[in-house]
């Protein structure tokens, strides 16, 4: 095996697969990264039996071959070469590296013993702008169950409709639903129409990086596409030179719009809040919380809401927030951590908040959105 390509470009291509590559007391081999050399393409592939990463780089090929090395160790190196050429061969169980004045030899493990990353049917594809799509399903993991006693929670849930994705992630105390329009959509035999990915999965989804994380680009921007196949129980997500392919979870997603409250106008109070400024306020008053159930107050009225926590060592703390509302006055005490998530996953200027009263749960709304929705369930004293 002997290639070479600027220090960029491998940057790039390691930095989209090196986070799938780890320590496995089980499985030393899967520290290690791929590199499969072919006659025009050079491939780096991570893997860690449950996600499968595969990253291609651009460069010249003289040899082909493949070798596995440390995925940490040759990323650091890399990253530390100078911005220019660099030529890489494999040869008697070594991966030699020469950039510049820059020369280095890196231990190599039998390529045989890697893992076979497995290849996904592409009958049932939905394309979405990369950059949308990014921020949809940013906007949902926060909002999964952290641990797997439930496995179906640990993931969120996907919604193939006619014209959109939904998505939604719950972990049982707080849920955020979200829409997406398809650019594009090509069906054969699609069996379940909603299927759950790992949380995980898709946090290396948000994280894949572009040639413009990397250089300032100054032609003008097209928009890019991601691509999600989707098979029996696999998935898989493509965009430009890497695809990433996961296992689904098995299980039935809880059937959550049974917990939206549906509360007639006369009885719930609907104010329109800038955001910035409730999230200030609930920090503010979140220094006064109790311990362990991170309690904050608020209370909606015409013309104002007010955010306050009391504590009995600390003090307490009251602020107002100027707010376009319409009903009766209501209060409600959420857990300001479940609060703050939800607002910092919008990106609109006012969000709409929706009480009914102590013991339902609240909705919070992107004003002149239709494409979010998040809901907490209050803290019953």
């Amino acid at each position: 095996m002997k290639f070479s390509c600027t220090q960029e470009n491998l940057k790039l291509g390691l930095m989209n697969v090196v986070h799938i590559a780890g320590k496995n007391a089980n499985l030393p081999i899967l520290s290690n990264v791929l590199i499969d050399v072919s006659d025009s393409l050079i491939k780096f592939i991570t893997t860690d039996l449950e996600i499968g990463v595969t990253a291609g780089v651009r460069g010249k090929v003289e040899k082909t071959g493949q070798a596995a090395v440390n995925a940490k160790l040759l990323t650091d190196y890399i990253n530390l070469l100078p911005n220019t050429r660099v030529d890489i061969e494999f040869d008697a169980g070594e991966l030699k590296i020469s950039c510049g004045n820059f020369n280095t030899n890196i231990k190599s493990e039998d390529a045989g013993d890697y893992p076979i990353i497995p290849a996904v049917e592409r009958n049932n594809c939905f394309t979405f702008a990369f950059e949308d799509f990014k921020q949809a399903v940013g906007g949902v993991i926060f909002a999964a169950a952290a641990d797997e006693t439930r496995i179906e929670l640990s993931g969120a849930c996907f919604e193939f409709k006619e014209n959109e994705l939904v998505l939604a992630a719950t972990d049982s105390y707080r849920l955020i639903e979200r829409k997406l329009k398809y650019k594009n959509k090509k069906i054969g035999e699609l069996e379940r129409k909603r299927i759950i990915i790992p949380c995980k999965t898709l946090a290396e989804v948000v994280r894949i990086s572009t040639r413009g994380d990397l250089i300032e680009i100054t032609e003008e921007k097209t928009e890019k596409e991601i691509k999600l196949y989707v098979s029996e129980n696999q998935v898989l997500f493509a965009y430009d030179d890497v695809e990433l392919v996961s296992r689904i979870i098995e299980g039935q997603y809880p059937d959550y719009q049974q917990i939206i409250p549906t509360v007639p106008a006369e009885n719930k109070i609907v104010a329109k809040i800038g955001r910035r400024e409730l999230i200030q306020a609930v920090k503010a008053s979140a220094l006064f919380s109790q311990n362990n159930v991170n309690d904050v107050e608020i209370n909606c009225q015409t013309g104002k809401a007010i955010v306050n926590s009391v504590s009995g060592q600390a003090g307490k703390s009251i602020v107002e927030v100027s707010a376009e509302a319409q009903g009766q006055d209501k209060s409600v005490i959420l857990n300001y951590k479940y609060l703050i998530d939800g607002l910092n996953s919008f990106a609109g200027e006012r969000v709409i908040l929706e009480i009914a009263d102590a013991n339902t749960p609240v909705i919070l709304k992107i004003e002149d959105q239709a494409d979010c929705l998040y809901i907490i369930m209050p803290i019953k004293k």
